[in-house]
């Protein structure tokens, strides 16, 4: 009896030394390149960004496989969701702990959003400690990122929004660029007048493509302090005229942009120009790389007008990065950053050049090589903007957002009226004060 006792507490002991085993090596096994950690075990690393579509899922796909391959025992468990639906999980996982190590995340009031649960890791030492690699980012495009003087995200991707032009048209009817909301007004007249029944485009089906347009203008309008007051949570009340006087210079836009407008999308239409339909398109810079699918398009591009009214930098420029945070509660940090560097290295941004067509934040990583014609132009103007401008809908909190948004869409199908549509915008941002309250 004694004998099988004391054989069946080892097989016991055995047992338990196996699972605490088991416990002890959290999201690692065993591996056989014994490279994962000093333990040899393999370090699982959760990547989560925005970006399933070609051909950045290809990109994000060499990403992960090359980083792995750089480093044995580690392995990279990605997971992707697009634009809408990302937003919603990612500020799901964040506010429930469960974050991935690394995240994609829009700047500005969203990524400050996220920064605000807390969970989010101060990168700032990042910068600090590798003067380096820092200096291999634009600097302008840091800020959308640093809130309290802390920098909470590593900015990738960078943008400006313009209205491209088609040159042939222009150099035909002997039109010039315009300076001022008068002067842009006067030039779609001109347009009209020479047969473009719909002289300039926007799919108004896209909500987003409406907030574009509308941040812009409101920069243009409002003084910056109005606007950092009534943008911010709680403190908003978009009382000033300025907001009504848009929403009017708005409605004045869209007549202009044909009966059609509100049944298309953002894509439907980029094509229209790209295929010289239409003269005039608010674009994307990282919309770029779809123009060069028509070579014998010359376009070229001007800033927003400026409104004579206007109280806001007429040099200003909307766009706003993108880029990579880190959990606070990552239990690999260092790995963590150095999957971000490896991202956002000289290297991997020209081969995101190459691929995408679409600009980094990493100097030198664009080439007359390897990028979409105008590209190198785009980067000089995003680099010497007087001041950059978010989207809309990362500059405000989404209710305010939606409010400007689909307001914009129904004064464009004349459901609503601008008065009626800033009143929602108003309540929205009422309901932000009473919930701070």
């Amino acid at each position: 009896m004694y004998r099988m006792g004391r054989r069946l507490g080892l097989l016991l002991l055995a047992g338990l030394l196996v699972v605490l085993t088991a416990c002890s090596s959290n999201n690692s096994s065993t591996a056989t390149n014994g490279n994962g950690d000093s333990e040899g075990k393999t370090t699982t690393l959760k990547f989560f960004h925005r970006w399933p579509n070609e051909p950045r899922n290809s990109y994000f796909n060499y990403i992960k496989e090359e980083f792995e391959k750089q480093n044995p025992g580690v392995k990279i468990e990605m997971e992707s969701v697009l634009n809408d639906n990302y937003k919603e999980k990612i500020k799901v996982l964040v506010s429930s702990g469960d974050i991935p190590d690394v995240f994609s995340s829009w700047s500005d009031s969203f990524a400050e959003s996220l920064v605000s649960s807390g969970r989010v890791e101060d990168l700032t030492s990042m910068f600090d400690s590798d003067k380096d690699w820092a200096g291999t980012l634009v600097q302008n495009q840091l800020k959308s990122f640093t809130f309290d003087d802390k920098i909470y995200g590593v900015p990738f991707t960078m943008d400006g929004k313009v209205f491209f032009y088609n040159k042939k048209i222009f150099n035909k009817l002997g039109l010039e660029k315009p300076k001022t909301w008068d002067e842009f007004i006067a030039l779609l007249d001109k347009l009209k007048a020479a047969g473009y029944d719909t002289p300039i485009i926007e799919g108004l089906q896209d909500s987003w493509a409406v907030g574009h347009y509308l941040g812009t203008m409101n920069q243009r309008m409002l003084s910056p302090e109005v606007l950092a007051t009534d943008y911010a949570v709680g403190t908003g009340k978009f009382t000033d005229p300025g907001y009504l006087q848009v929403l009017k210079y708005w409605q004045k836009l869209t007549k202009y942009m044909g009966p059609n407008a509100t049944s298309v999308n953002h894509e439907a239409t980029r094509n229209m120009f790209i295929a010289g339909e239409v003269p005039i398109h608010y674009l994307q810079f990282a919309e770029l790389g779809y123009l060069k699918d028509k070579p014998d398009l010359e376009f070229d591009y001007f800033n927003f007008p400026q409104f004579s009214e206007g109280k806001g930098n007429a040099e200003g420029l909307t766009g706003a990065p993108e880029g990579f945070m880190i959990s606070k509660e990552t239990a690999n940090k260092e790995l963590a950053e150095k999957f971000v560097k490896f991202i956002v290295s000289p290297e991997n941004a020209a081969k995101f050049q190459k691929d995408v067509g679409s600009m980094t934040t990493v100097i030198g990583a664009a080439t007359e090589e390897n990028s979409p014609p105008g590209t190198l132009g785009a980067i000089e103007v995003i680099q010497n903007a007087a001041e950059t401008t978010p989207w809309l809908d990362n500059a405000v909190d989404a209710s305010v957002a939606d409010a400007f948004m689909r307001g914009g869409q129904a004064i464009a199908a004349d459901i609503e009226t601008p008065e009626e549509v800033l009143k929602e915008v108003q309540a929205a941002a009422a309901k932000l004060q009473a919930v701070k309250k």
